[in-house]
């Protein structure tokens, strides 16, 4: 089986978002198979149930898999270990960015959508992925660094701290972010 990439946007975003069009390129030049799916949005519709239902049609169809690498940025870590915990889908590689877990005070809207994809069995995430890194920034604006480090120290010790990363997308500058690309 060849292996393949998923890429999923954090909340209110998408898969032209940020550095997910850049990495989705980078992948593709290489030849492989990269799948950024559009999750709903929004107060209402971004749940965790529903980000299931339709992470479940690429179980379903086989992309996600034991040689599936994902790359996820700020809601989307704690989404996929719930996921992948809940549903016992072991994955190849997990590259987190900005991941965080049982955090709120962003803002109303932000802790509305955010809070169905929380849990609390997160260290469990290391039985169903054996290689996982996480990228985090001392500065980030929405999400605090100690959130960030928590959920981090949680569940790898391969950390990546960026001094003055922001919260690594577009707003702070990282509509690349070549520094990804180590993990392909």
């Amino acid at each position: 089986m060849n292996s393949n990439y998923l890429i999923v946007h954090g909340s209110f975003g998408s898969s032209f978002s940020n550095w997910i069009p850049y990495l989705r390129e980078e992948i593709e030049s290489r030849g492989w198979g990269v799948y950024t799916p559009d999750f709903p949005i929004g107060v209402g519709k971004q749940n965790y149930e529903n980000w299931s239902k339709l992470l479940k049609v690429y179980v379903e169809a086989n992309i996600v898999n034991e040689d599936t690498t994902i790359f996820a940025h700020s809601i989307a870590p704690i989404f996929l270990c719930k996921f992948l915990v809940e549903n016992k889908i072991h994955v190849k590689k997990l590259v987190f960015v900005c991941g965080f877990n049982n955090y709120l005070g962003i803002d109303k809207d932000y802790d509305a959508v955010n809070e169905s994809m929380y849990f609390n069995n997160l260290a469990d995430i290391k039985k169903y992925c054996d290689d996982i890194i996480c990228l985090y920034s001392d500065n980030d604006p929405y999400v605090k660094y100690k959130a960030e480090k928590e959920f981090a120290d949680t569940i790898t010790d391969k950390q990546v701290m960026i001094s003055n990363g922001g919260h690594l997308n577009s707003e702070s500058g990282y509509t690349k972010f070549p520094q990804l690309l180590q993990y392909l």
